[in-house]
């Protein structure tokens, strides 16, 4: 005790003086940024990113996201010639060698938002190399394409919305005359697809309703609609254009649970006695098989839900993802699959236990584009990871 503490009652200074343990010398001092200094005016997104890792709370697990995120798109392994043909699947850069093979999952409302631009810009570069996402994140953008969506309020109030046609999600306002454009749009490509598929199958018979028998087969997955949907948008403002034309799969095992789904409804009604086919276990042996052949897998997931476990259940198929950031603001108190954090997926062999992991507690919003432009759009070059 210090002398100035000596006529202290013991019970106090032991209770609120208590000695500390010597620090460690790899602890890491909480700092901030000091905004009165030169270069922190108008700092560029890697920079603040960086200050930000020892600010604590979700600011160092933003920072520590976008370290798991620069590894995970950086790692490269053996060049293709090193290998044996049975080895030579997975991802591979332009220079030949293995890299991780990257998923991206995110959710219907994420493309009702500005994000979409995001997500857009990595799929147009080739920075992912498989999508997961709900109904809603397919038909929300292609609908964009035929009609804006609208800033309104959290507040309004659903009643009268309704009264005006007006769809909302949450501060987001879709008037109901877009998926009457969508309904214009898509009937005649689906009249299209069963047409294809038709012909098809008169021509092949019953024998050739396995999907992946053949890649040119129309008997359709709801990967391969969703390709199709993408090439007839023509829109380079869409995700799913860009997906199309670098052939980055998009997987959707809720097809049916959105305004596409109301439109395959009525198809049957208009098509009938025939109807459009959509195999969903095509598309799971497709996932799993593409996890399975990665040299490295990672997973980005913005969101929870369906998304979510599907990205964590393929990679299950491979002992698990080597990387892996979530970005959700679910809670893992009621035992969702939502608000588990990664350690909780290691224990289902999701992700492996030496991966390196996170969680961001955060709107996806909000620190997305602060992920992609400290990482993926920093204009940096690559730094090679071997491990």
């Amino acid at each position: 005790m210090s002398k100035a503490n000596e006529k202290l009652p013991d019970l106090l200074a032991e209770a609120v003086l208590k000695e500390s343990v010597p620090v460690p010398d790899d602890f890491v001092k909480v700092q901030g940024i000091d905004y009165s200094k030169p270069e922190a005016t108008d700092m560029r997104a890697s920079d603040l990113v960086n200050a930000m890792k020892t600010m604590g709370f979700q600011a160092s697990t933003l920072g520590e996201a976008c370290e798991i995120v620069d590894r995970m798109r950086s790692w490269r392994g053996k060049h293709i010639d090193e290998l044996e043909d049975h080895e030579k699947k997975g991802s591979f850069d332009d220079q030949g060698y293995q890299k991780t093979t990257i998923f991206l999952g995110y959710t219907s409302n994420l493309i009702s938002s500005g994000l979409r631009e995001t997500l857009r810009f990595l799929v147009q570069h080739k920075m992912v190399s498989a999508i997961v996402s709900s109904a809603g994140g397919i038909e929300e953008d292609l609908i964009k394409c035929l009609a804006p969506t609208y800033l309104g309020d959290f507040t309004l109030p659903g009643s009268k919305l309704r009264d005006q046609g007006l769809n909302r999600i949450g501060n987001l306002l879709v008037p109901n005359d877009n998926y009457c454009k969508f309904e214009e749009w898509i009937v005649p490509i689906l009249d299209k697809m069963l047409e294809e598929q038709e012909t098809y199958v008169a021509q092949h018979g019953n024998d050739c309703l396995d999907a992946n028998s053949d890649t040119a087969s129309p008997i359709w997955t709801p990967s391969k609609m969703i390709d199709r949907l993408g090439k007839e948008i023509n829109d380079e403002s869409s995700v799913l254009y860009w997906a199309h034309k670098n052939k980055i799969p998009v997987f959707c095992p809720s097809i049916t649970d959105g305004s596409i789904g109301d439109m395959l409804f009525f198809h049957t009604f208009k098509a009938s006695p025939k109807q459009l086919r959509v195999d969903i276990v095509s598309d799971i042996r497709k996932i799993n098989s593409l996890s399975m052949e990665s040299s490295k897998a990672g997973m980005i997931i913005l969101g929870g839900g369906l998304i979510k476990h599907h990205i964590a259940n393929a990679c299950l198929m491979r002992n698990g993802a080597d990387y892996a950031v979530y970005i959700n603001t679910g809670q893992e108190f009621d035992g969702s699959d939502a608000g588990a954090r990664p350690d909780e997926a290691i224990s289902w062999g999701k992700i492996k236990p030496g991966a390196r992991s996170v969680k961001v507690y955060c709107d996806a919003t909000v620190v997305f584009p602060l992920v992609v432009a400290a990482t993926f759009a920093n204009g940096q070059p690559l730094k090679r990871y071997d491990a």
